[in-house]
Protein backbone atom coordinates (compact mmCIF):
# COMPACT_ATOMS: atom_id res chain seq x y z
CA UNK A 1 0.00 0.00 0.00
CA UNK A 2 1.50 3.33 -1.06
CA UNK A 3 1.16 6.82 0.38
CA UNK A 4 -1.53 8.91 -1.29
CA UNK A 5 0.11 11.51 -3.54
CA UNK A 6 -1.07 15.11 -3.13
CA UNK A 7 0.15 18.54 -4.15
CA UNK A 8 -1.59 21.13 -1.96
CA UNK A 9 -2.49 18.89 0.99
CA UNK A 10 1.15 17.91 1.48
CA UNK A 11 1.91 21.59 2.27
CA UNK A 12 -0.77 21.79 4.99
CA UNK A 13 0.53 21.12 8.49
CA UNK A 14 -1.71 23.50 10.40
CA UNK A 15 -4.61 25.90 9.76
CA UNK A 16 -2.06 28.68 9.29
CA UNK A 17 -1.07 27.01 6.03
CA UNK A 18 -4.68 27.08 4.80
CA UNK A 19 -4.76 30.88 5.21
CA UNK A 20 -1.93 31.21 2.66
CA UNK A 21 -3.81 29.48 -0.17
CA UNK A 22 -5.49 31.02 -3.19
CA UNK A 23 -9.07 30.09 -4.05
CA UNK A 24 -7.80 27.85 -6.85
CA UNK A 25 -5.48 26.07 -4.45
CA UNK A 26 -8.28 25.63 -1.93
CA UNK A 27 -10.43 23.94 -4.57
CA UNK A 28 -7.54 21.60 -5.39
CA UNK A 29 -7.18 20.98 -1.65
CA UNK A 30 -10.87 20.04 -1.46
CA UNK A 31 -10.36 17.38 -4.14
CA UNK A 32 -7.29 16.02 -2.36
CA UNK A 33 -9.07 15.89 0.99
CA UNK A 34 -11.83 13.82 -0.63
CA UNK A 35 -9.23 11.43 -2.02
CA UNK A 36 -7.80 11.13 1.49
CA UNK A 37 -11.22 10.35 2.95
CA UNK A 38 -11.84 7.68 0.32
CA UNK A 39 -8.35 6.28 0.86
CA UNK A 40 -8.84 5.91 4.62
CA UNK A 41 -12.37 4.51 4.45
CA UNK A 42 -11.38 2.04 1.75
CA UNK A 43 -8.54 0.69 3.91
CA UNK A 44 -9.97 0.73 7.46
CA UNK A 45 -13.61 1.78 7.15
CA UNK A 46 -15.29 4.85 8.62
CA UNK A 47 -17.74 7.69 8.01
CA UNK A 48 -17.95 8.62 4.36
CA UNK A 49 -20.91 10.69 3.17
CA UNK A 50 -20.97 13.24 6.02
CA UNK A 51 -17.25 13.96 5.71
CA UNK A 52 -17.31 14.26 1.92
CA UNK A 53 -20.12 16.80 2.17
CA UNK A 54 -18.46 19.18 4.62
CA UNK A 55 -15.03 19.54 2.98
CA UNK A 56 -15.50 23.07 1.61
CA UNK A 57 -17.09 24.30 4.84
CA UNK A 58 -14.14 22.99 6.85
CA UNK A 59 -11.59 24.64 4.58
CA UNK A 60 -13.48 27.94 4.82
CA UNK A 61 -13.75 27.67 8.62
CA UNK A 62 -10.02 27.22 9.00
CA UNK A 63 -9.31 29.98 6.48
CA UNK A 64 -11.44 32.53 8.35
CA UNK A 65 -11.17 31.51 11.99
CA UNK A 66 -8.12 30.92 14.16
CA UNK A 67 -8.23 27.43 15.68
CA UNK A 68 -7.35 26.48 18.40
CA UNK A 69 -7.79 30.00 19.83
CA UNK A 70 -11.24 30.01 18.26
CA UNK A 71 -13.01 26.85 19.44
CA UNK A 72 -14.59 24.35 17.05
CA UNK A 73 -16.99 21.69 18.39
CA UNK A 74 -18.18 19.21 15.75
CA UNK A 75 -21.31 17.25 16.58
CA UNK A 76 -21.00 13.42 16.62
CA UNK A 77 -17.63 13.74 14.84
CA UNK A 78 -19.23 12.30 11.70
CA UNK A 79 -17.83 15.36 9.93
CA UNK A 80 -14.37 15.75 11.44
CA UNK A 81 -12.15 14.03 8.84
CA UNK A 82 -11.42 17.20 6.81
CA UNK A 83 -10.79 19.08 10.07
CA UNK A 84 -8.25 16.47 11.13
CA UNK A 85 -6.47 16.66 7.78
CA UNK A 86 -6.06 20.43 8.15
CA UNK A 87 -4.83 20.28 11.76
CA UNK A 88 -1.66 18.24 11.45
CA UNK A 89 -3.13 14.77 11.05
CA UNK A 90 -3.26 14.28 7.29
CA UNK A 91 -1.05 11.18 7.49
CA UNK A 92 -4.01 9.38 9.06
CA UNK A 93 -5.65 9.68 5.65
CA UNK A 94 -2.74 9.53 3.23
CA UNK A 95 -0.35 7.00 4.80
CA UNK A 96 -1.43 3.39 5.43
CA UNK A 97 0.99 3.21 8.36
CA UNK A 98 -0.74 6.09 10.15
CA UNK A 99 -4.40 5.26 9.43
CA UNK A 100 -5.18 3.48 12.68
CA UNK A 101 -3.14 5.93 14.77
CA UNK A 102 -5.69 8.66 14.14
CA UNK A 103 -9.15 8.21 15.62
CA UNK A 104 -12.25 8.55 13.46
CA UNK A 105 -13.70 10.98 16.00
CA UNK A 106 -12.86 14.24 17.75
CA UNK A 107 -10.14 13.36 20.25
CA UNK A 108 -8.48 15.85 22.61
CA UNK A 109 -5.59 13.40 23.11
CA UNK A 110 -4.61 13.92 19.47
CA UNK A 111 -4.71 17.67 19.05
CA UNK A 112 -5.47 21.00 20.76
CA UNK A 113 -7.78 21.63 17.79
CA UNK A 114 -10.17 19.02 19.26
CA UNK A 115 -11.41 20.39 22.60
CA UNK A 116 -13.39 17.23 23.41
CA UNK A 117 -13.62 13.51 22.73
CA UNK A 118 -16.96 13.23 20.92
CA UNK A 119 -18.79 10.33 19.29
CA UNK A 120 -22.43 10.64 20.31
CA UNK A 121 -25.03 12.91 18.83
CA UNK A 122 -26.70 16.25 19.53
CA UNK A 123 -24.05 17.42 22.02
CA UNK A 124 -22.11 20.12 20.16
CA UNK A 125 -24.35 23.09 20.96
CA UNK A 126 -24.45 22.22 24.68
CA UNK A 127 -20.68 21.68 24.88
CA UNK A 128 -19.94 24.86 22.95
CA UNK A 129 -22.40 26.86 25.08
CA UNK A 130 -20.45 25.86 28.17
CA UNK A 131 -17.20 26.92 26.52
CA UNK A 132 -18.68 30.28 25.50
CA UNK A 133 -20.01 30.95 29.00
CA UNK A 134 -16.62 30.10 30.54
CA UNK A 135 -14.96 32.49 28.06
CA UNK A 136 -17.36 35.26 29.07
CA UNK A 137 -16.85 34.63 32.79
CA UNK A 138 -13.09 34.98 32.32
CA UNK A 139 -13.42 38.10 30.19
CA UNK A 140 -11.74 36.51 27.17
CA UNK A 141 -12.37 37.25 23.49
CA UNK A 142 -12.53 34.58 20.79
CA UNK A 143 -15.10 32.77 18.65
CA UNK A 144 -16.92 29.63 19.72
CA UNK A 145 -18.35 27.64 16.81
CA UNK A 146 -20.59 24.58 17.04
CA UNK A 147 -21.15 22.53 13.90
CA UNK A 148 -24.24 20.34 13.94
CA UNK A 149 -25.99 18.35 11.22
CA UNK A 150 -26.61 14.89 9.81
CA UNK A 151 -29.89 14.57 11.70
CA UNK A 152 -28.47 15.59 15.07
CA UNK A 153 -30.97 18.41 15.41
CA UNK A 154 -33.67 15.87 16.32
CA UNK A 155 -31.88 14.85 19.53
CA UNK A 156 -33.34 16.32 22.70
CA UNK A 157 -30.04 17.74 23.91
CA UNK A 158 -29.81 19.82 20.74
CA UNK A 159 -33.10 21.51 21.65
CA UNK A 160 -31.86 22.14 25.19
CA UNK A 161 -28.59 23.54 23.89
CA UNK A 162 -30.27 25.90 21.43
CA UNK A 163 -32.64 27.10 24.13
CA UNK A 164 -29.80 27.96 26.50
CA UNK A 165 -27.26 29.33 24.01
CA UNK A 166 -29.70 31.72 22.35
CA UNK A 167 -29.68 33.94 25.45
CA UNK A 168 -25.90 34.08 25.95
CA UNK A 169 -25.78 37.65 24.71
CA UNK A 170 -22.27 37.17 23.38
CA UNK A 171 -20.34 35.60 20.51
CA UNK A 172 -21.75 32.17 19.64
CA UNK A 173 -21.90 30.70 16.13
CA UNK A 174 -23.80 27.57 15.14
CA UNK A 175 -23.12 26.08 11.71
CA UNK A 176 -26.10 23.94 10.75
CA UNK A 177 -24.87 21.52 8.09
CA UNK A 178 -28.08 20.65 6.25
CA UNK A 179 -27.43 17.77 3.85
CA UNK A 180 -31.13 16.74 3.85
CA UNK A 181 -30.27 13.48 5.61
CA UNK A 182 -29.80 11.88 8.97
CA UNK A 183 -28.11 8.48 8.81
CA UNK A 184 -31.23 7.35 6.98
CA UNK A 185 -33.95 9.84 5.98
CA UNK A 186 -34.58 12.79 8.30
CA UNK A 187 -37.63 12.28 10.51
CA UNK A 188 -39.94 14.75 12.23
CA UNK A 189 -41.55 18.14 11.85
CA UNK A 190 -38.34 20.08 12.40
CA UNK A 191 -37.02 18.90 9.04
CA UNK A 192 -40.12 20.18 7.28
CA UNK A 193 -39.04 23.63 8.45
CA UNK A 194 -35.51 23.09 7.16
CA UNK A 195 -37.05 22.21 3.79
CA UNK A 196 -39.12 25.42 3.90
CA UNK A 197 -35.99 27.41 4.67
CA UNK A 198 -34.09 25.82 1.79
CA UNK A 199 -36.91 26.39 -0.69
CA UNK A 200 -37.34 30.03 0.37
CA UNK A 201 -33.60 30.71 0.47
CA UNK A 202 -33.93 31.27 4.19
CA UNK A 203 -36.68 33.89 3.96
CA UNK A 204 -39.83 32.03 5.01
CA UNK A 205 -41.62 33.41 8.07
CA UNK A 206 -41.58 30.02 9.80
CA UNK A 207 -38.01 29.82 11.11
CA UNK A 208 -37.19 27.37 13.91
CA UNK A 209 -33.90 29.05 14.75
CA UNK A 210 -35.32 32.56 14.96
CA UNK A 211 -38.07 31.23 17.22
CA UNK A 212 -35.36 30.31 19.70
CA UNK A 213 -33.97 33.84 19.47
CA UNK A 214 -31.04 33.36 17.09
CA UNK A 215 -29.91 35.68 14.37
CA UNK A 216 -29.90 33.71 11.12
CA UNK A 217 -28.13 33.47 7.76
CA UNK A 218 -28.90 30.94 5.02
CA UNK A 219 -26.26 29.75 2.53
CA UNK A 220 -27.59 27.75 -0.41
CA UNK A 221 -24.15 27.11 -1.89
CA UNK A 222 -22.80 25.15 1.06
CA UNK A 223 -20.11 23.54 -1.09
CA UNK A 224 -18.80 26.80 -2.53
CA UNK A 225 -15.59 27.81 -0.74
CA UNK A 226 -15.69 31.51 -1.72
CA UNK A 227 -19.33 31.93 -0.66
CA UNK A 228 -18.60 30.21 2.64
CA UNK A 229 -15.52 32.34 3.29
CA UNK A 230 -17.53 35.51 2.67
CA UNK A 231 -20.27 34.30 5.03
CA UNK A 232 -17.92 33.26 7.81
CA UNK A 233 -16.13 36.62 7.61
CA UNK A 234 -19.51 38.29 8.19
CA UNK A 235 -20.12 36.37 11.42
CA UNK A 236 -16.58 36.26 12.78
CA UNK A 237 -16.32 38.14 16.10
CA UNK A 238 -20.10 38.69 16.17
CA UNK A 239 -21.40 39.87 19.54
CA UNK A 240 -24.53 37.68 19.75
CA UNK A 241 -25.68 34.12 18.93
CA UNK A 242 -26.24 33.37 15.25
CA UNK A 243 -27.09 30.32 13.14
CA UNK A 244 -25.42 29.90 9.75
CA UNK A 245 -27.56 27.38 7.89
CA UNK A 246 -25.58 25.82 5.01
CA UNK A 247 -27.07 23.52 2.38
CA UNK A 248 -24.52 20.82 1.47
CA UNK A 249 -24.47 17.62 -0.56
CA UNK A 250 -23.89 14.47 1.47
CA UNK A 251 -21.33 12.28 -0.28
CA UNK A 252 -20.14 15.03 -2.65
CA UNK A 253 -17.33 13.91 -4.92
CA UNK A 254 -18.12 10.20 -4.79
CA UNK A 255 -21.14 9.28 -6.93
CA UNK A 256 -22.11 6.03 -5.10
CA UNK A 257 -22.28 7.92 -1.78
CA UNK A 258 -24.44 10.62 -3.37
CA UNK A 259 -26.78 8.13 -5.00
CA UNK A 260 -27.02 5.87 -1.93
CA UNK A 261 -26.82 8.34 0.92
CA UNK A 262 -27.95 5.91 3.62
CA UNK A 263 -25.50 3.10 2.86
CA UNK A 264 -22.87 5.72 2.06
CA UNK A 265 -23.04 7.23 5.54
CA UNK A 266 -20.50 4.74 6.90
CA UNK A 267 -18.55 2.03 5.16
CA UNK A 268 -16.59 -1.07 6.01
CA UNK A 269 -13.12 -1.48 4.44
CA UNK A 270 -13.03 -2.36 0.75
CA UNK A 271 -15.29 0.52 -0.25
CA UNK A 272 -13.84 1.00 -3.73
CA UNK A 273 -14.08 -2.69 -4.52
CA UNK A 274 -17.70 -2.73 -3.40
CA UNK A 275 -18.46 0.12 -5.78
CA UNK A 276 -17.60 -2.24 -8.64
CA UNK A 277 -19.55 -5.13 -7.13
CA UNK A 278 -22.86 -6.00 -8.76
CA UNK A 279 -24.35 -6.45 -5.30
CA UNK A 280 -26.03 -9.71 -6.29
CA UNK A 281 -25.15 -11.88 -3.34
CA UNK A 282 -27.15 -13.70 -0.73
CA UNK A 283 -26.91 -12.56 2.89
CA UNK A 284 -26.42 -15.59 5.15
CA UNK A 285 -28.86 -16.17 7.98
CA UNK A 286 -27.85 -14.26 11.10
CA UNK A 287 -29.46 -12.63 14.13
CA UNK A 288 -30.28 -9.53 12.08
CA UNK A 289 -32.03 -11.45 9.29
CA UNK A 290 -34.07 -13.66 11.61
CA UNK A 291 -35.17 -10.57 13.55
CA UNK A 292 -36.38 -8.93 10.35
CA UNK A 293 -38.22 -12.08 9.31
CA UNK A 294 -39.79 -12.41 12.75
CA UNK A 295 -41.06 -8.83 12.76
CA UNK A 296 -42.45 -9.01 9.22
CA UNK A 297 -44.29 -12.27 9.95
CA UNK A 298 -45.55 -11.01 13.29
CA UNK A 299 -46.98 -7.85 11.75
CA UNK A 300 -48.90 -9.97 9.24
CA UNK A 301 -50.54 -11.79 12.14
CA UNK A 302 -50.95 -8.86 14.51
CA UNK A 303 -51.27 -5.26 13.37
CA UNK A 304 -50.51 -3.98 16.86
CA UNK A 305 -46.85 -5.01 16.49
CA UNK A 306 -44.61 -2.07 15.57
CA UNK A 307 -40.85 -1.74 15.03
CA UNK A 308 -39.25 1.38 16.51
CA UNK A 309 -35.84 2.81 15.68
CA UNK A 310 -33.85 5.94 16.56
CA UNK A 311 -32.20 6.89 13.24
CA UNK A 312 -29.83 3.91 13.02
CA UNK A 313 -31.70 1.28 10.97
CA UNK A 314 -28.50 0.07 9.34
CA UNK A 315 -27.25 -1.30 12.67
CA UNK A 316 -30.02 -3.91 12.56
CA UNK A 317 -30.14 -4.22 8.75
CA UNK A 318 -33.59 -2.62 8.75
CA UNK A 319 -33.19 -1.52 5.14
CA UNK A 320 -35.61 0.52 3.03
CA UNK A 321 -37.33 -2.63 1.71
CA UNK A 322 -38.02 -3.80 5.26
CA UNK A 323 -39.25 -0.36 6.32
CA UNK A 324 -41.51 -0.03 3.30
CA UNK A 325 -43.07 -3.44 3.93
CA UNK A 326 -43.88 -2.45 7.50
CA UNK A 327 -45.39 0.89 6.48
CA UNK A 328 -47.28 2.38 9.42
CA UNK A 329 -45.97 -0.45 11.61
CA UNK A 330 -42.54 1.18 11.59
CA UNK A 331 -41.46 4.40 13.30
CA UNK A 332 -38.10 6.11 13.04
CA UNK A 333 -38.16 8.75 15.78
CA UNK A 334 -34.93 10.38 14.60
CA UNK A 335 -31.84 10.61 16.76
CA UNK A 336 -33.84 10.55 19.98
CA UNK A 337 -33.39 7.43 22.11
CA UNK A 338 -35.03 9.07 25.12
CA UNK A 339 -38.18 9.68 23.12
CA UNK A 340 -37.98 6.20 21.59
CA UNK A 341 -38.12 4.54 25.02
CA UNK A 342 -40.96 6.75 26.27
CA UNK A 343 -42.79 6.36 22.94
CA UNK A 344 -42.46 2.59 23.22
CA UNK A 345 -43.82 2.75 26.77
CA UNK A 346 -46.81 4.73 25.56
CA UNK A 347 -47.40 2.27 22.72
CA UNK A 348 -47.26 -0.68 25.11
CA UNK A 349 -49.51 0.92 27.73
CA UNK A 350 -52.19 1.50 25.13
CA UNK A 351 -52.24 -2.02 23.72
CA UNK A 352 -49.61 -1.98 20.96
CA UNK A 353 -46.58 -4.28 20.91
CA UNK A 354 -43.45 -2.21 20.28
CA UNK A 355 -40.05 -3.70 19.42
CA UNK A 356 -37.40 -1.02 19.84
CA UNK A 357 -34.02 -1.82 18.27
CA UNK A 358 -31.09 0.14 19.66
CA UNK A 359 -27.28 0.03 19.59
CA UNK A 360 -25.89 -0.57 23.06
CA UNK A 361 -23.74 2.58 23.27
CA UNK A 362 -26.77 4.69 22.35
CA UNK A 363 -29.15 3.22 24.97
CA UNK A 364 -27.04 5.09 27.53
CA UNK A 365 -28.79 8.31 26.53
CA UNK A 366 -32.14 7.00 27.76
CA UNK A 367 -31.45 5.89 31.34
CA UNK A 368 -34.11 8.08 32.94
CA UNK A 369 -36.72 6.98 30.44
CA UNK A 370 -35.85 3.31 30.99
CA UNK A 371 -36.32 3.81 34.70
CA UNK A 372 -39.20 6.30 34.97
CA UNK A 373 -41.21 6.12 31.76
CA UNK A 374 -40.82 2.41 31.06
CA UNK A 375 -40.00 0.31 34.14
CA UNK A 376 -41.80 2.35 36.79
CA UNK A 377 -44.93 1.98 34.68
CA UNK A 378 -44.23 -1.70 33.98
CA UNK A 379 -44.94 -1.18 30.28
CA UNK A 380 -44.59 -4.44 28.31
CA UNK A 381 -42.32 -3.12 25.58
CA UNK A 382 -39.49 -5.12 23.97
CA UNK A 383 -36.03 -3.59 23.61
CA UNK A 384 -33.45 -5.32 21.40
CA UNK A 385 -29.94 -4.26 22.44
CA UNK A 386 -27.37 -4.73 19.65
CA UNK A 387 -23.56 -4.73 19.62
CA UNK A 388 -23.14 -5.25 23.36
CA UNK A 389 -19.74 -6.54 24.44
CA UNK A 390 -16.00 -6.08 24.60
CA UNK A 391 -14.55 -4.76 21.35
CA UNK A 392 -11.66 -2.82 19.84
CA UNK A 393 -13.97 0.10 19.07
CA UNK A 394 -13.31 3.78 19.55
CA UNK A 395 -13.79 4.97 23.14
CA UNK A 396 -17.01 6.75 22.17
CA UNK A 397 -18.72 3.61 20.88
CA UNK A 398 -17.96 0.99 23.51
CA UNK A 399 -20.66 -1.63 24.12
CA UNK A 400 -19.53 -2.45 27.64
CA UNK A 401 -21.98 -0.63 29.85
CA UNK A 402 -25.48 -1.87 29.03
CA UNK A 403 -25.60 -4.73 31.56
CA UNK A 404 -25.10 -2.60 34.71
CA UNK A 405 -27.29 0.12 33.20
CA UNK A 406 -30.30 -2.07 32.41
CA UNK A 407 -30.17 -5.05 34.75
CA UNK A 408 -30.30 -2.98 37.95
CA UNK A 409 -33.57 -1.19 37.12
CA UNK A 410 -36.61 -2.82 38.80
CA UNK A 411 -39.30 -4.36 36.58
CA UNK A 412 -36.99 -4.84 33.57
CA UNK A 413 -36.25 -8.43 32.62
CA UNK A 414 -32.93 -8.50 30.77
CA UNK A 415 -32.28 -11.67 28.77
CA UNK A 416 -29.12 -13.07 27.15
CA UNK A 417 -29.71 -15.78 24.53
CA UNK A 418 -26.91 -18.06 23.40
CA UNK A 419 -28.37 -19.25 20.08
CA UNK A 420 -31.03 -18.66 17.45
CA UNK A 421 -33.61 -20.88 19.11
CA UNK A 422 -33.33 -19.18 22.50
CA UNK A 423 -33.37 -15.75 20.91
CA UNK A 424 -36.55 -16.33 18.92
CA UNK A 425 -38.28 -17.93 21.91
CA UNK A 426 -37.34 -14.99 24.14
CA UNK A 427 -38.42 -12.49 21.50
CA UNK A 428 -41.81 -14.08 20.98
CA UNK A 429 -42.40 -14.45 24.72
CA UNK A 430 -41.51 -10.80 25.26
CA UNK A 431 -43.80 -9.52 22.50
CA UNK A 432 -46.79 -11.54 23.70
CA UNK A 433 -46.47 -11.18 27.51
CA UNK A 434 -48.02 -8.24 29.35
CA UNK A 435 -46.31 -8.31 32.75
CA UNK A 436 -42.81 -6.91 32.30
CA UNK A 437 -40.61 -4.50 30.42
CA UNK A 438 -38.16 -6.78 28.58
CA UNK A 439 -34.74 -6.17 27.04
CA UNK A 440 -32.89 -8.81 25.02
CA UNK A 441 -29.15 -8.61 24.42
CA UNK A 442 -28.87 -9.72 20.79
CA UNK A 443 -25.77 -11.95 20.48
CA UNK A 444 -22.69 -10.47 18.85
CA UNK A 445 -20.82 -13.77 18.75
CA UNK A 446 -20.79 -16.28 15.92
CA UNK A 447 -24.31 -17.13 14.76
CA UNK A 448 -25.36 -20.40 16.39
CA UNK A 449 -28.36 -22.58 15.61
CA UNK A 450 -28.75 -25.78 17.60
CA UNK A 451 -31.68 -27.06 15.58
CA UNK A 452 -33.47 -27.83 18.85
CA UNK A 453 -36.60 -25.82 19.61
CA UNK A 454 -36.50 -23.87 22.85
CA UNK A 455 -39.69 -24.51 24.84
CA UNK A 456 -38.69 -22.57 27.96
CA UNK A 457 -41.42 -20.65 29.77
CA UNK A 458 -39.63 -17.36 30.36
CA UNK A 459 -42.48 -16.07 32.50
CA UNK A 460 -40.92 -18.22 35.26
CA UNK A 461 -38.24 -15.65 35.97
CA UNK A 462 -34.58 -16.17 36.79
CA UNK A 463 -34.39 -19.91 36.16
CA UNK A 464 -30.94 -20.82 34.88
CA UNK A 465 -30.32 -23.79 32.61
CA UNK A 466 -27.78 -26.43 33.63
CA UNK A 467 -26.27 -27.40 30.28
CA UNK A 468 -23.88 -30.03 31.72
CA UNK A 469 -23.80 -31.21 35.32
CA UNK A 470 -20.48 -31.87 37.00
CA UNK A 471 -18.91 -31.05 40.34
CA UNK A 472 -16.24 -29.03 42.12
CA UNK A 473 -16.29 -26.05 39.71
CA UNK A 474 -19.37 -24.36 38.23
CA UNK A 475 -19.07 -22.15 35.15
CA UNK A 476 -21.89 -19.63 34.72
CA UNK A 477 -21.41 -18.36 31.17
CA UNK A 478 -23.71 -15.54 30.09
CA UNK A 479 -24.94 -15.05 26.53
CA UNK A 480 -22.08 -14.45 24.11
CA UNK A 481 -19.61 -16.09 26.48
CA UNK A 482 -21.39 -19.42 26.66
CA UNK A 483 -19.00 -20.73 24.01
CA UNK A 484 -16.07 -19.56 26.13
CA UNK A 485 -17.65 -21.39 29.05
CA UNK A 486 -17.70 -24.61 27.05
CA UNK A 487 -14.02 -24.22 26.14
CA UNK A 488 -13.12 -23.53 29.79
CA UNK A 489 -14.97 -26.70 30.80
CA UNK A 490 -12.98 -28.69 28.23
CA UNK A 491 -9.72 -27.10 29.41
CA UNK A 492 -10.42 -27.96 33.04
CA UNK A 493 -11.14 -31.55 32.05
CA UNK A 494 -7.96 -31.95 30.04
CA UNK A 495 -5.54 -30.00 32.24
CA UNK A 496 -6.90 -30.58 35.75
CA UNK A 497 -9.18 -33.61 35.42
CA UNK A 498 -12.16 -31.57 36.66
CA UNK A 499 -15.59 -32.27 35.23
CA UNK A 500 -17.11 -28.83 35.74
CA UNK A 501 -20.78 -27.86 35.73
CA UNK A 502 -21.72 -25.56 32.85
CA UNK A 503 -24.66 -23.21 33.33
CA UNK A 504 -26.47 -20.98 30.84
CA UNK A 505 -28.12 -18.31 33.04
CA UNK A 506 -30.24 -16.69 30.29
CA UNK A 507 -31.49 -14.06 32.76
CA UNK A 508 -29.08 -11.14 33.26
CA UNK A 509 -31.29 -9.25 35.68
CA UNK A 510 -31.93 -11.91 38.33
CA UNK A 511 -30.41 -14.71 40.38
CA UNK A 512 -31.54 -18.36 40.48
CA UNK A 513 -31.23 -18.78 44.24
CA UNK A 514 -32.42 -22.38 44.26
CA UNK A 515 -29.78 -23.49 41.75
CA UNK A 516 -26.99 -21.46 43.36
CA UNK A 517 -27.80 -22.92 46.76
CA UNK A 518 -27.74 -26.43 45.29
CA UNK A 519 -24.18 -25.93 44.08
CA UNK A 520 -22.93 -25.54 47.65
CA UNK A 521 -23.14 -29.28 48.29
CA UNK A 522 -20.56 -30.42 45.74
CA UNK A 523 -18.86 -27.30 44.37
CA UNK A 524 -16.16 -25.13 45.92
CA UNK A 525 -15.59 -22.65 43.07
CA UNK A 526 -18.00 -20.72 40.86
CA UNK A 527 -16.80 -18.61 37.95
CA UNK A 528 -18.88 -16.13 35.97
CA UNK A 529 -18.20 -15.04 32.40
CA UNK A 530 -19.85 -11.91 30.95
CA UNK A 531 -19.20 -9.85 27.84
CA UNK A 532 -19.21 -6.45 29.54
CA UNK A 533 -17.84 -4.56 32.54
CA UNK A 534 -17.78 -6.34 35.87
CA UNK A 535 -18.63 -3.33 38.06
CA UNK A 536 -22.36 -3.46 38.71
CA UNK A 537 -22.73 -6.34 36.28
CA UNK A 538 -24.06 -9.87 36.26
CA UNK A 539 -21.14 -11.61 37.96
CA UNK A 540 -21.23 -9.32 40.96
CA UNK A 541 -24.78 -10.50 41.66
CA UNK A 542 -23.46 -14.05 41.95
CA UNK A 543 -20.58 -12.92 44.17
CA UNK A 544 -23.00 -11.05 46.40
CA UNK A 545 -25.23 -14.09 46.73
CA UNK A 546 -22.33 -16.26 47.92
CA UNK A 547 -20.81 -13.49 50.05
CA UNK A 548 -21.58 -15.07 53.45
CA UNK A 549 -20.69 -18.61 52.40
CA UNK A 550 -17.47 -20.55 51.87
CA UNK A 551 -17.96 -20.62 48.06
CA UNK A 552 -15.12 -18.98 46.15
CA UNK A 553 -16.33 -16.87 43.21
CA UNK A 554 -14.24 -15.57 40.31
CA UNK A 555 -15.80 -12.94 38.04
CA UNK A 556 -14.50 -12.56 34.49
CA UNK A 557 -15.33 -9.62 32.26
CA UNK A 558 -14.00 -6.16 31.46
CA UNK A 559 -12.51 -3.64 33.85
CA UNK A 560 -14.31 -0.35 34.46
CA UNK A 561 -12.33 1.79 32.04
CA UNK A 562 -12.58 3.65 28.77
CA UNK A 563 -10.59 1.69 26.22
CA UNK A 564 -9.79 3.17 22.84
CA UNK A 565 -9.10 0.97 19.80
CA UNK A 566 -7.20 -1.67 21.77
CA UNK A 567 -6.74 -4.92 19.79
CA UNK A 568 -9.26 -7.55 20.85
CA UNK A 569 -6.71 -10.24 21.61
CA UNK A 570 -4.82 -7.84 23.86
CA UNK A 571 -8.02 -6.97 25.72
CA UNK A 572 -9.04 -10.59 26.28
CA UNK A 573 -5.57 -11.39 27.61
CA UNK A 574 -5.55 -8.41 29.98
CA UNK A 575 -8.97 -9.43 31.32
CA UNK A 576 -7.80 -13.08 31.53
CA UNK A 577 -10.70 -14.07 29.28
CA UNK A 578 -8.85 -17.02 27.79
CA UNK A 579 -9.45 -20.63 28.71
CA UNK A 580 -5.83 -21.31 29.73
CA UNK A 581 -5.67 -18.25 31.98
CA UNK A 582 -8.99 -19.06 33.63
CA UNK A 583 -7.82 -22.64 34.25
CA UNK A 584 -4.63 -21.25 35.83
CA UNK A 585 -6.70 -19.12 38.21
CA UNK A 586 -8.89 -22.03 39.20
CA UNK A 587 -5.88 -24.25 39.80
CA UNK A 588 -4.31 -21.64 42.07
CA UNK A 589 -7.27 -21.52 44.45
CA UNK A 590 -8.22 -25.22 44.56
Amino acid sequence: MSVLETTVLETINSPEDVKKLSLEEMNILADEIRKGILNRVNLIGGHLGPDLGVVEATIALHYVFNSPVDKFVFDVSHQCYPHKMLTGRKEGFTSPIEHSEISGYFNYNESPHDPFMIGHTSTSVSLATGMAKARDLKGEKYNVIALIGDGSLSGGEAFEGFNNSSVLGSNFIVIVNDNEMSIAENQGGLYKNLKELRESNGTCSNNWFKAFGFDYIYVEEGNNIQVLIDTFKRVKDIDHPIVVHIHTLKGKGYAPAVEHKESGHWSMPGLLNKAEDSGNYEIPECYETITKDYILNKVKEDKSVIAVNAATPGVFWWDSEFRNKLGKNYTDVGIAEQHAVAYSSGLAKNGAKPIFGVMTSFIQRSYDQLSQDLALNNSPATILVYWGGISSADATHLGLFDIPLICNIPNIVYLAPTCKEEYLRMLDWSVEQQNYSVAIRVPTCEYISTGVEDTTDYSVLNKYKVAERGSKVAIIALGDFFGLGQSVKDELKSSLGIDATLINPRFISGVDEELLNSLKSDHSVVITLENGILSGGFGEKISSFYGNSSMKVLNYGAKKEFIDRVPMDELLASYRLKKELIAEDIKSIL
